[in-house]
């Protein structure tokens, strides 16, 4: 009778949580919790430390309070998959999975510490609008952060219907190609329907998180997908592109044609954190002609045999992703060298002797000079 129960209690589980993304492997994750007779569920919305968790009992609002630690990674987070109490008032969230993936930027503290937008995300779906002037620098650097995350990105570049030509969007979509190699992208039109079914067909394979600004067209897109209007839309300004926030939190929505989107407000900070293989992965041609410099340690900025420099002067590679490049990874150095004392002690001696190179240039200069 018992092994009946709990073969009925698993069916229940599967076929209530399996249009969230519920597997067998999750199945097995939470088996100890199951014994304990707590809920698995997924968090659908987070708000000021208390969350709504989808449940086999349908949606159940839960306190986080037993799982908020010092560490600003590992609060609970929307995407999370979570052990709830069965009863209670209120009920609490007791404990949340190991994460497949997790979408983390840093955030706008002194303190350099991390923020999880999304947990468990199998695409990082970054909306970039063509109302607006490309700015293929910020794509990159949502770019690194979803490689970072292990989930796999996706360009979305919305409002095509409003590029007067449309050959030029065939043109927009080649330009971001070139700063996101090994990455789809895809021109769409909320209104007019154009590139949906494409896009609805890459996010029914799992759970997809929308990034971008604000007025990029995220929640006019979420409801395109989703069929209805779940999300408040308002209109961008029409000087610069932007629109409020209307998205204020980040919520989980079942899609009709499968898979799951979470909605995120618009980013105006999209700081690195921790990134250096998303950096990497983002300029892979950059690392792939670092492996034929001379020296291994080649900072691509004057040394001699710089395979890198190399390819600058011959046109092979562009002065823009070469300079995008240093500054993301200049950037994610500093981020990490607040945590990592070693790393901060190198970045001191290469700054030192960067310092005594420029010294010793200035002399031999002004030495030249003094012959002259």
């Amino acid at each position: 009778m018992t092994s009946l129960s709990t073969s009925s209690s698993s069916s229940s589980v599967f076929s209530a949580l399996a249009p969230y993304g519920w597997d067998g492997a999750w199945a097995d994750e939470f088996a100890p919790f199951d014994a304990e007779g707590l809920l698995a569920g997924r968090v659908v919305r987070v708000d000021r430390g208390q969350c709504d968790v989808v449940t086999v009992d349908g949606l159940v609002r839960a306190d986080t309070a037993f799982v908020t630690p010092h560490d600003p990674l590992r609060v609970v987070c929307t995407g999370d998959w979570v052990a709830v109490e069965a009863t209670g008032n209120p009920r609490y969230v007791r404990t949340y999975l190991p994460r497949r993936t997790a979408f983390v930027r840093s955030t706008s503290s002194k303190r350099s510490e991390g923020q999880v937008l999304a947990a468990n995300v199998d695409f990082a779906v970054i909306a970039v609008s063509l109302a607006l002037e490309l700015d293929l620098g910020r794509i990159e650097r949502f770019l690194a952060l979803a490689w970072e995350s292990g989930a796999q990105p996706l360009v979305v570049l919305t409002k095509a219907d409003l590029v007067p030509d449309p050959a030029g969007v065939g043109h927009l979509v080649q330009d971001v190609e070139t700063a996101a190699p090994g990455v789809q992208v895809l021109a769409v039109s909320a209104t007019g329907g154009d590139g949906l079914d494409v896009l609805g067909a890459v996010v029914s394979g799992g759970t997809s998180v929308l990034l971008g600004q604000s007025g990029a067209g995220k929640s006019t897109l979420a409801n395109a997908l989703i069929g209805e209007d779940v999300m408040d839309v308002r209109a961008a300004r029409d000087v610069d592109g932007k629109g409020r926030h209307t998205t204020t939190t980040r919520n989980l929505l079942v899609l009709p044609g499968g898979g799951v989107l979470i909605d995120t407000p618009g980013l105006r900070g999209v700081g690195l954190f921790d990134a250096g293989s998303g950096v990497g992965q983002v300029f892979a041609e950059i690392e792939e002609l670092a492996q034929d410099c001379r020296f291994l340690d080649c900072a691509h900025v004057a040394e001699p045999g710089c395979a890198v420099l190399a390819a600058l002067e011959s046109g092979v590679l562009p002065e823009r992703r070469l300079d995008s490049y240093r500054k993301l990874l200049r950037e994610n150095q500093r981020i990490v060298a607040k945590t990592d004392v070693r790393v901060r002690n190198e970045l001191r001696r290469e700054w030192k002797r960067r310092g005594a190179e420029g010294r010793a240039a200035m002399e031999a200069k002004r030495g030249k000079r003094a012959w002259q």
